[in-house]
């Protein structure tokens, strides 16, 4: 754990070329100006700030952590999320490009995500949704980083809105690195594995039956396909699926394989549940999850206060049924894979869209600008805590 230490240790990562690559860029904290706090994540370990490289103006994404404060199991978890950096090469996987020690603080730094990440979206600027080519144009690419994923072995566990991240460019990113969990044991892949994610209750909603149940069959890269077809009803709906749900019944609903899914049909069975709604709340899972874990038992019947209600169910496509309907599957062996899910119909409008479309895609949202005036010094003292800002943004993405 000797890249953990406080001795000024560096990593420089690979990314890919064009206007996300920041490798080039120097690991003296002294040549960062933090501009604006992006949000907190890590148990509230870890402070995430938009930032310019003073020396090349170049406006990036600083994640700082306390080491000291770390317990053991964090350390690990920071470890294995930098190891894992140097290991992946995939243009929709969003790795910690560089990585250094300052003090008693880890810094990783990444490209800004210039639009955060889908989840606030959604909040911001499409309450009720958004339109069927922007969720296939978000999804395509996060099935490219699951492609990959898949075939080096690994399984993600942590697939949702808040860990879609887009970029200026509009490119598509996958994070959430540090839920990720190997599948290879001795040298060979096994078809499951039975490790709980960390912080399991705030990912609760995305989680698949198998993986839940915790039996002696396990689970395998297949979760991560039954969690995408819980993101496609997050991007349709502007909820989650299963949020406003106390565990048990949710748990429950998935083991019977019942579908919360689009809200333009039935999302259970006639007959169950008797009038319980379905999840319409939407509850920010973005950066700060990990600190408030505890809104999973929201009332189905209060209205919800971070989002408006939709005026009337919409009208969906038979290919966005059929691809929801396709990855919720109870039983993993029917869902089809990623690779295979490339070619689903519903993908077959990704091709059409260029830079221009993709704008037009995003209206009304625009991207993050730099602030005029920094809220943090741009020469920060050895310290062993991140600095704090007295006027905290609303958590943008999701850095965890």
């Amino acid at each position: 754990m000797s890249f953990l230490s406080c001795d000024g240790s560096e990593y420089t990562l690979q990314g890919p070329a064009g206007g996300d690559d920041i490798t080039g860029l120097s690991a003296d904290p002294s040549h960062y100006l933090l501009l604006s706090e992006l949000g907190r994540g890590f148990n509230n370990l870890s402070q995430v700030n938009m930032a310019r490289h003073v020396p090349t103006g170049q406006l990036l994404a600083i994640k700082q952590t306390n080491l000291d404060e770390c317990t053991e199991e964090e350390l690990l978890q920071l470890m294995n999320e930098v190891l894992l950096s140097r290991f992946f090469r995939q243009p929709n996987l969003l790795t910690s490009r560089l990585v250094f020690s300052s003090c008693c603080q880890l810094w990783v730094l990444t490209p800004l995500m210039s639009y955060g990440s889908a989840d606030a979206l959604l909040r911001t600027y499409f309450p009720d949704g958004m339109s069927e080519s922007l969720i296939a144009y978000l999804l395509y690419g996060v099935l490219k980083a699951l492609e990959y994923l898949h075939r080096m072995g690994y399984v993600h566990r942590g697939v949702k809105a808040s860990h879609i991240l887009l970029s200026g460019q509009g490119h598509v990113y996958l994070s959430g690195l540090h839920s990720v969990f190997s599948m290879m044991r001795d040298g060979k892949r096994v078809r499951s594995v039975f490790d709980m994610p960390h912080h399991t209750p705030a990912l609760l909603p995305w989680l698949s039956p198998e993986l839940l149940r915790q039996d002696l069959h396990g689970y395998g890269v297949k979760s991560d396909i039954y969690s995408l077809g819980i993101v496609a009803c997050e991007l349709v709906n502007g909820r989650v699926p299963f949020l406003d749900m106390p565990p048990t019944q949710m748990l429950l609903q998935k083991l019977r394989g019942s579908h919360c899914c689009l809200l333009d049909v039935a999302p259970f069975p006639l007959g169950e549940l008797g009038g319980l709604k379905v999840s319409r709340s939407g509850v920010d899972s973005g950066i700060g999850e990990s600190v408030a874990t505890g809104s999973m038992t929201h009332s189905a019947t209060a209205p919800p206060t971070d989002r408006p209600q939709s005026p009337a169910p919409k009208n969906h496509s038979a290919t966005l049924h059929n691809l929801v309907q396709l990855c919720l599957q109870q039983q993993p062996e029917r869902r089809p894979s990623a690779s295979s899910l490339l070619t689903h119909a519903f993908f077959k409008q990704v091709k059409r869209h260029t830079r221009e479309t993709f704008l037009n895609l995003m209206y009304p949202a625009v991207p993050l600008s730099s602030p005029e005036d920094p809220l943090v010094s741009n020469t920060p003292a050895p310290s062993c805590h991140a600095p704090s800002s007295p006027d905290t943004m609303e958590a943008v993405w999701d850095f965890s």
